[in-house]
């Protein structure tokens, strides 16, 4: 559920397969907060998978088509900024049980490395901040789509990126093994260019 942050890093994927015509548009994007969320799923006593998301999220992704390895992506994610559908369960999980936001409001993700995995898609490594700890987090890229977007005619990629965390790496054990240590994470987002 942390990985929210990651969403950024998800842009670091296009860096290795977008097309000429993103590389012309230009070697920075900006995520786009309203088109870019984390969404989550943990086990619950084996009852049930309840989901959630993580929205608002801000980063950058700079491209670098002659050398992908130099390209960069950056995400801050606002750990309030967390929905459920249920207050109550959005409350508990902004306590010290959980993302504990009073003392920790943030979480960042730095993308260390690309790998290209084939025409679409990527291995995006970072280091994944989250409650006072980073862990190094491996996220499967898909580039869904690029080009010019219908309605702001600038330069916009959209991409999915899925991985699986381990919640008490960053020392969120409330529940375990109840409430499961690993947590699934898909990253919906878009990125525009200037």
């Amino acid at each position: 559920m942390h990985k929210k942050f990651l969403a950024g890093l998800a842009a670091v994927a296009l860096l290795s397969f977008a097309s000429p015509q993103a590389a012309r548009a230009g070697d920075s994007y900006t995520l786009d907060p309203a088109h870019t969320t984390v969404i989550w799923n943990a086990n619950h006593f084996g009852f049930s998978n309840p989901h959630g998301l993580f929205s608002m999220i801000e980063g950058t992704v700079t491209l670098d088509k002659a050398d992908p390895a130099k390209s960069m992506v950056e995400a801050t994610i606002n750990t309030g900024n967390l929905f459920t559908g249920n207050p109550k369960f959005d409350d508990h999980l902004k306590s010290k049980d959980f993302f504990n936001i009073g003392e920790f409001p943030k979480a960042t993700f730095k993308s260390t490395s690309v790998e290209k995995t084939g025409e679409n898609t990527a291995k995006v490594t970072g280091n994944l901040t989250l409650l006072g700890k980073t862990v190094p987090v491996t996220l499967d890229v898909t580039l869904n789509k690029e080009g010019e977007h219908f309605m702001t005619k600038k330069p916009t990629v959209g991409f999915t990126a899925k991985t699986v965390i381990k919640r008490s790496e960053f020392g969120m054990n409330f529940g375990i093994p109840g409430v499961s240590d690993e947590v699934n994470l898909v990253i919906e987002a878009e990125a525009n260019g200037a």
